[in-house]
């Protein structure tokens, strides 16, 4: 990727990098269709944004649509794929091959978006020399030599949360550059390591926040049809 492609990457803003998987897959779901072109108020109907943010939105990709047509569909899918790096496999290391990292193990379409999990660590020895899917499992003081070895980039960390920092200081120290933090701890590293946080918890208090919110709004909403009486 040449470096002037990097730097628009960079000037993306997040809101939308979150966005633009959701236009691919929908936009992959009528390449399966047998559909030719889209247009950015197909997009925004189907994704429920508005179809000017859909615009905007792929105005940050290097690809223009047709007047009265839309976005050839096979191209944009192409585009996106690469502008959002799924068309290059990176390869990634998985800390803590409990239930939540045995199934990410398990899911074949992560490498469709272009995270390879080669291997998997973990403390306890049980599991050294075991595999899943197919995918080797290591005692996690074997990780400096596989790392040596393999050079992976990413580090998915799904380990307790008492274990998260002191596993984050270790793999940074042999290399990691990038980091997955399933934990809901708040890893701290340094400036030149990328991390993203996806915390199941936080975002299970945030549906749930709603739902309550929901259910007020329609208690308060029957009460005030005369459905409820006081006690």
């Amino acid at each position: 990727m040449a470096n002037d492609e990097i730097k628009q990457i960079w000037k993306v803003p997040e809101p939308t990098l979150r966005r633009l998987p959701w236009y691919l897959a929908f936009v992959k779901l009528l390449k399966g269709k047998g559909e030719a072109y889209v247009s950015s108020t197909q997009i925004a109907k189907e994704i429920n944004v508005d179809s000017s943010q859909v615009a905007k939105d792929l105005s940050f990709v290097n690809i223009t649509g047709k007047t009265r047509v839309g976005y050839e569909i096979n191209t944009l899918v192409a585009v996106l794929e690469d502008f959002l790096g799924f068309t290059i496999q990176h390869k990634a290391f998985l800390f803590g091959v409990g239930s939540l990292g045995a199934a990410l193990l398990q899911d074949s379409g992560l490498s469709q978006y272009g995270l390879d999990i080669i291997a998997g660590f973990d403390t306890r020895r049980e599991l050294a020399g075991t595999s899943i899917k197919g995918i080797p499992v290591f005692h996690i003081s074997e990780f400096p030599a596989c790392q040596k070895e393999l050079n992976a980039t990413i580090g998915v960390i799904t380990v307790p949360v008492d274990q998260a920092q002191s596993v984050t200081d270790h793999i940074i120290s042999e290399g990691i550059k990038a980091l997955w933090n399933f934990t809901p701890f708040r890893i701290r590293v340094p400036r030149h390591v990328v991390v993203q946080n996806t915390s199941m918890y936080a975002h299970l208090a945030v549906m749930f926040n709603r739902l309550n919110q929901l259910n007020r709004r329609n208690e308060n909403y029957s009460c005030g049809n005369e459905l409820c009486k006081p006690q």
